[in-house]
């Protein structure tokens, strides 16, 4: 088999790195030896050029995987006679000479801070877990990059979905001159086409799309795209409240384990439901949120955009007394399979129909895009979230677009320069 124009400018990037970036980030479909020739260029790297005592790692979603590309260095050691220079342990490679190792690690590691090395592999990055440690793992292997000067790191994988945490990463590599970005259109073509038939006609669209076509593909049960919400998204971080303007607010209340998030919207005369601000408080079990501070925001609030608010009963029944005790208007609502089918089914169709202006805040967009809309029964869906993540914004957003859009826009004035004028770049905690 002959190598591949893309085989080769990884090999060149590899062993010639003054020739390129000492970043590099290739996705390939399956089955297209993204790791077999990877191992051969780390036992490259470890039998020649590594210091003495140095150490590469490999580092995978958890150690089995991390460890299966050294089976396939193992492997090409066996087979090329290497044995008397590099020695096969458990779970690392070593040089019998200089001492210097290639070691497998588990991006779920507890801890991988005051790494130092010159040659990093990230195996799959795509579908490494959304979790802390995952996350924190892959801080810590890139921002020790320039410890070492001459260090290198190749992140290898086929497409994932795009909602995953690393697509901002391999956007950043794609547009970047620090990086060799290299993208492999798919299927691999040694692959007959009976296999991939047959993938094709058992695996979810997705799954195929992303690991045979290597594209970036939501999942079907998702909410929306990440294309979508992109169009929705507005050039501003808070719109100050204008006059004639009709504005609802809605309150998604937690204590201990979610947070508590406000949204702030009106409805253009367009039909446009317009988000102008959102303000979350992120709680822990040592320190809940204080809902006399939320109490007090809200209030603020009223004050400034003249609101109601919308909240559900069980969570927040006693402030929903005090506000009303103060002539506040508070409405309830109650959550039911069909009340939440209702919201669910109102976002979606605001995104799909590019009528909701969102604030330019990238957390805002990723919980959009991760939140899935489940179908509890037929005809009946409802908004939900992987265990790892949250959907208290989305939550939020969707009580206040749901009792904007089930009422006729009252507004004249379109969303134009006059609103573009008033947008403040407020962040942090200096609200007013």
């Amino acid at each position: 088999m002959v190598a591949t124009a893309e085989q080769r400018t990884l090999a060149a990037a590899v062993l010639e790195p003054k020739a390129g970036p000492r970043l590099v980030w290739l996705e390939a479909p399956k089955g297209y030896s993204k790791s077999t020739d990877t191992a051969g260029l780390s036992i490259a790297r470890l039998a020649t050029d590594f210091p003495p005592l140095a150490e590469g790692y490999v580092v995978a979603a958890d150690l089995d995987q991390s460890n299966r590309l050294l089976d396939k260095a193992r492997g090409l050691i066996v087979r090329s006679g290497l044995g008397g220079v590099l020695r096969v342990e458990a779970h690392r490679l070593v040089n019998v000479k200089t001492g210097a190792r290639m070691v497998a690690l588990a991006a779920d590691a507890p801890s991988a801070e005051g790494l130092l090395s010159p040659w990093y592999v990230l195996d799959e990055l795509p579908r490494w877990p959304a979790t802390t440690s995952a996350r924190g793992m892959w801080t810590a292997v890139f921002s020790s990059l320039p410890k070492w000067p001459a260090a290198q790191l190749v992140v290898l994988g086929h497409a994932g979905d795009p909602g995953h945490w690393s697509y901002r990463l391999r956007e950043r590599a794609r547009t970047s001159e620090a990086w060799l970005f290299g993208h492999v259109p798919g299927p691999t073509p040694w692959l007959s086409a009976a296999d991939l038939e047959e993938q094709r006609a058992v695996l979810l669209p997705s799954e195929y799309a992303r690991r045979h076509l290597n594209v970036w593909a939501a999942g079907e049960d998702r909410l929306t795209s990440r294309e979508d919400v992109a169009a929705c998204v507005g050039g501003y971080d808070v719109l100050e409240p204008q006059p004639g303007v009709r504005y609802v607010g809605a309150l998604d209340v937690g204590l201990t384990h979610d947070r508590c998030v406000v949204t702030i919207a009106h409805r253009d005369a367009d039909g446009t439901v317009v988000v102008d601000r959102q303000h979350t408080w992120q709680e822990s079990r040592a320190r809940p949120v204080n809902l006399g501070e939320v109490e007090a925001f809200l209030r603020e609030l009223h004050r400034h955009y003249r609101c109601p608010f919308r909240v559900d009963p069980f969570q927040a029944v006693h402030l929903a007394q005090k506000l009303r005790g103060d002539g506040i208007p508070v409405e309830e609502f109650a959550f039911s399979s069909q009340s939440v089918g209702r919201l669910a089914v109102t976002l979606y169709r605001l995104l799909a129909d590019r009528l909701l202006l969102l604030p330019d805040d990238q957390e805002l967009v990723d919980e959009l895009v991760n939140v899935r809309l489940r179908e509890t029964a037929p005809g009946q869906y409802r908004i939900d979230h992987d265990p790892d993540k949250h959907d208290d914004r989305v939550i939020s957003l969707a009580l206040v677009a749901h009792r904007l859009a089930e009422r006729p826009a009252r507004m004249r004035a379109k969303w134009s320069g006059a609103l573009q004028a008033s947008v403040s770049v407020t962040r942090g905690g200096d609200y007013w």
